[in-house]
């Protein structure tokens, strides 16, 4: 007997793709991360596989606005390393958002992805802009 309501895997042709136009502007940092991230990884399509890379575009606006809560404009602190030794350079959030705000929602945004092939492709599809100008007017009126 043979089974006829077996589940359909996604192929490659299925994939749409469409653009998301957020603007941050007096929103909490974490909980637009995560809306971004669910974007990214398309979570919200109807035929989201894990090992498929289905997500959308995401232009994400006024960056340098964005907020926290607590005490995390002193506290928290983003980490990079030269890799020579003594090379560790410690910056708090307050300092990112005045010297590149828009380091602060890609670290945000990175850090909720799978750690696997797939991130990197999903991030190629963030744009970020400190403020609410940018160069995809067109493909936002396309879709």
């Amino acid at each position: 007997m043979k089974n006829q309501h077996m589940t359909q895997s996604t192929k490659q042709d299925q994939i749409k793709r469409t653009w998301h136009l957020i603007d941050l502007k007096n929103k909490i940092l974490g909980r637009e991360s995560t809306y971004i991230a669910k974007l990214l990884m398309g979570k919200n399509k109807p035929y989201f596989t894990r090992h498929l890379d289905v997500g959308d575009y995401v232009i994400v606006t006024n960056v340098q606005y964005v907020k926290t809560t607590g005490r995390k404009e002193d506290q928290k602190n983003y980490y990079r390393h030269s890799g020579y030794p003594g090379g560790l350079k410690t910056e708090s959030l307050k300092e990112l958002r005045a010297r590149k705000p828009e380091e602060i929602i890609y670290h945000a945004v990175k850090g909720m992805l799978p750690q696997n092939r797939l991130r990197d492709r999903m991030l190629r599809r963030l744009k970020i802009f400190a403020t609410d100008t940018h160069p995809y007017e067109e493909k936002l009126k396309n879709t």
